[in-house]
């Protein structure tokens, strides 16, 4: 049950955290992050061109599976490949030909510009965890996601400067029918959020649905020529892609909009155990997927997308935020800078069924793999828990915390005269503390990165203030951001045709609830 008082003891933290924002220091209100330190490349050219030969003989010689999409066969067939069947096979080299023409960065805009994100190059864009069937608090436990969730999730999220993109499914809003639910989804983050959002690809009149209501939100002349939407679409691995991910993968293709193309490989399950083969498997299924989208319409925005993970061997469950996977995704970024396209990879995954030490630690592992492997669109930043299959509200605000002290850590080590604080030291001197000098006074505000969630009061204060734990001042701040949540302003017109399209769709079909 939401607290109905504040705790005024974290009023000074809020009080500064409002401060900053409404000065707009340079940690908080950017619409994405450019990155100020380098990628880390683990492999040489030699280890880079053997796992490529190794992808493009699981493409040419095994091939690929494209079931229940004919025109994609048909697509296939026209720009040169192998089709025996529903069994696909590539000569090397033709889909790296293909990818030519999909573009390195793109812009997705936003319903407020000041909030529209590069995507590519050297840039850096939070998203939520996505996909989740349960929700999980401290109060009410582990249950379904309803619309109430998934809307709450959204206002967090909207409501944090450490995000840039509302996300797309970050639960399942089961009391919502199947067929019916994007509808809902899509509109809520229109609706409650001004951020880049993301839209259905669980059939391919719903992702329709999903590109048709930006064009009422943004313009259809707009939506032609610029990326508002994307769609997050999975290879069914090992090397198969099924209709209901190609259509919807085509269906954003063919309207301008980007796929997202990412293989799920669980190595032991659906790929080897070994990382090269799993990253060699990886390469060849998402390179197939990329191509697609440029065969449907060329120049459309993709990104190359990755989630290494592994399993636990002895009982085959699997297991998130693991090391494996984790330096795997550094080979996956610089084998997608040599194709030229946007990224995404890693983030912050975990199997533990509560936000403590292990959630943490493995999302820590993981997310330091996304920012370091160079991923420019980061999926599942936040919120993932019990290996995606619950969205928790404490562990969102304890990433959101993690994401904000990201911002800090991807500026780098800036260097000017203020920076190297040469007066400082002549104003101090040998053996005198800093605390009141000039430079301190004027720098002190926006220094160094402030925790929200963190305590560094002593001990013997925090004991007696009630020996809160991390996961329990999450759990007050999720209620106090709800609390304050206010929506953005969205026109009145737009609004009701959006709502007016929503009623119309929902009114042509009956409930389906499987």
């Amino acid at each position: 049950m939401v607290e109905t008082h504040t705790a005024t003891r974290h009023g000074g933290r809020e009080g500064r955290r409002r401060e900053r924002a409404e000065r707009g220091t340079s940690h908080l209100g950017r619409p994405y992050i450019t990155r100020n330190i380098p990628t880390y490349d683990i492999l040489g050219e030699e280890g880079l061109l053997r796992i490529e030969a190794a992808a493009d003989r699981i493409l040419a010689e095994v091939g690929i599976d494209f079931r229940d999409d004919p025109d994609a066969l048909a697509l296939w067939r026209k720009a040169g490949a192998w089709v025996d069947g529903l069994r696909v096979r590539f000569e090397p080299g033709l889909l790296r030909e293909v990818l030519k023409t999909a573009p390195a960065e793109f812009t997705q805009h936003a319903r407020n510009p000041a909030n529209s994100v590069r995507i590519g190059g050297r840039n850096v864009v939070f998203s939520p965890a996505y996909g989740s069937p349960f929700v999980m608090d401290l109060d009410r436990g582990r249950r379904f996601g309803t619309l109430q969730d998934f809307q709450n999730f959204i206002k967090l999220a909207q409501s944090s400067p450490w995000f840039h993109h509302s996300g797309g499914t970050i639960c399942e809003p089961t009391d919502v029918p199947v067929n019916k639910r994007h509808l809902d989804m899509v509109y809520s983050h229109m609706r409650y959020s001004d951020r880049p959002f993301m839209g259905s690809v669980t059939a391919e009149d719903r992702s329709e649905d999903s590109v048709d209501l930006s064009r009422i939100l943004f313009g259809a002349d707009f939506v032609d020529r610029n990326c508002v939407i994307l769609g997050n679409v999975n290879v069914n691995s090992p090397l198969v892609w099924d209709g209901t991910m190609t259509r919807s993968l085509r269906a954003y293709a063919r309207a301008g909009q980007a796929a997202v193309v990412v293989p799920f490989i669980l190595g032991g399950a659906m790929g080897p155990v070994t990382n090269a083969g799993a990253i060699a498997q990886s390469l060849a299924e998402t390179m197939a997927g990329c191509a697609l989208t440029q065969l449907e319409r060329k120049g459309a925005p993709v990104i190359f997308g990755n989630f290494l993970s592994s399993t636990a061997l002895r009982t085959g469950s699997p297991t998130f935020g693991t090391p494996e996977p984790a330096i795997g995704s550094m080979v996956i970024g610089q084998l997608a800078r040599r194709l030229n396209l946007p990224l995404r990879c890693s983030g912050n995954f975990t199997t533990s069924k509560l936000p403590d030490a292990q959630a943490m630690t493995e999302g820590t592992m993981s997310m330091l793999a996304a920012i370091h492997c160079g991923a420019n669109f980061i999926l599942h930043s936040a919120g993932f828990l019990d290996g995606l299959l619950s969205m928790s509200y404490e562990k969102f605000m304890l990433d959101a915390d993690l994401c904000g002290a990201l911002h800090t850590y991807l500026d780098g080590v800036k260097i000017d005269d203020n920076q190297l604080a040469e007066g400082a030291f002549a104003e101090v001197g040998p053996g005198n503390h800093f605390f009141g000098s000039a430079h301190t006074l004027a720098n002190y505000e926006t220094a160094y990165w402030d925790s929200e969630t963190a305590d560094n009061r002593p001990y013997e204060q925090w004991e007696a203030e009630g020996s809160d734990d991390a996961a329990t001042r999450a759990n007050r701040l999720w209620k106090e951001r709800l609390r304050e949540y206010e929506a953005p302003p969205l026109d009145e017109a737009t609004d009701e045709a959006l709502k007016d399209f929503i009623a119309r769709k929902k009114a042509a079909t009956p409930d389906a609830w499987y």
